[in-house]
């Protein structure tokens, strides 16, 4: 565990190597991040069954479950957010996720929402988030969802905590192999991250346009949930202008990315 902001009664914690702790495991590593302000509890992003119990353990040296506010997933994908029936039958929290989102995650909780009564509670535990995002109160302070969308996936946020300017940026800025802590050479990381955004962002257009919402913010770091982190002003910045500059996903497509197969009969 790394605590990556502790002012206070604030603190900002990022889990990096649950999942290789899982014997023989081949999952990919996912970065948990959790926001405890007093005695609440903020968790982003808590992953799959591979992660859940590490991560309640851990999460227990700092926070009683039982105070646990929020969930808030930047996506739908199984390594973000598989765990939810765990989290919504052990604590009382509620789900933040993009409406686009929200209509399918009773598929991962069926048992849950079986009966009318648990259908019920289940819509009153769900925030879903509107396209052009929301400031979601948590504790005394709050948390702003902003938009990511086609930054991976059609309805995607990133999520910014105003005390500690951390950006937790979703797989925006992901990478598989590189740095695991704080990048410093930007260069040497970038070869751990180009390959999966170049498949997995939703071309330039999408990349200029998160990166000019981030320059404004100017956040203390911009933290993934794959791999290393940004935080120094020239690494922050060099990975800013990479994005801008960088063809993905649509972009890269041509026409005979689109053909029937060979030897067809």
């Amino acid at each position: 565990m790394d605590i990556l902001f502790e002012k206070g009664h604030h603190l900002v914690a990022r889990f990096g190597d649950l999942v290789k702790e899982q014997n023989g495991s081949d999952g990919v590593q996912a970065n948990q991040f959790v926001i405890r302000r007093g005695t609440k509890g903020a968790l982003i992003d808590p992953g799959g069954d591979l992660t859940y119990t590490h991560l309640t353990i851990e999460l227990s040296r700092h926070l009683n479950l039982s105070e646990l506010d929020l969930i808030l997933a930047s996506h739908q994908d199984p390594d973000i957010i598989a765990s939810l029936p765990r989290w919504m039958l052990h604590s009382r929290c509620k789900v933040v996720v993009s409406k686009l989102w929200s209509r399918f995650l009773p598929h991962l909780v069926s048992g849950f929402v079986a009966s009318r009564a648990g259908a019920e509670r289940w819509q009153e535990r769900i925030i879903p988030l509107d396209d052009k995002g929301e400031i979601i109160p948590f504790s005394d302070s709050e948390i702003w969802a902003l938009p990511a969308h086609f930054m991976h996936s059609c309805g995607n946020f990133s999520f910014y905590d105003p005390v500690s300017r951390i950006l937790f940026s979703g797989d925006i800025g992901a990478s598989l192999g590189g740095e695991e802590g704080e990048v410093k050479d930007f260069d040497v990381h970038l070869e751990s991250m180009e390959g999966f955004h170049r498949r997995y962002m939703g071309g330039n257009w999408t990349c200029r346009l998160w990166a000019k919402m981030i320059r404004e913010l100017n956040p203390a770091m911009i933290v993934p949930q794959h791999g290393g982190y940004f935080a120094a002003d020239e690494v922050k910045s060099r990975f800013l202008s990479w994005l801008e500059r960088l063809e993905c996903g649509p972009d890269l497509l041509r026409h005979q990315d689109f053909r029937l197969p060979l030897g067809r009969s």
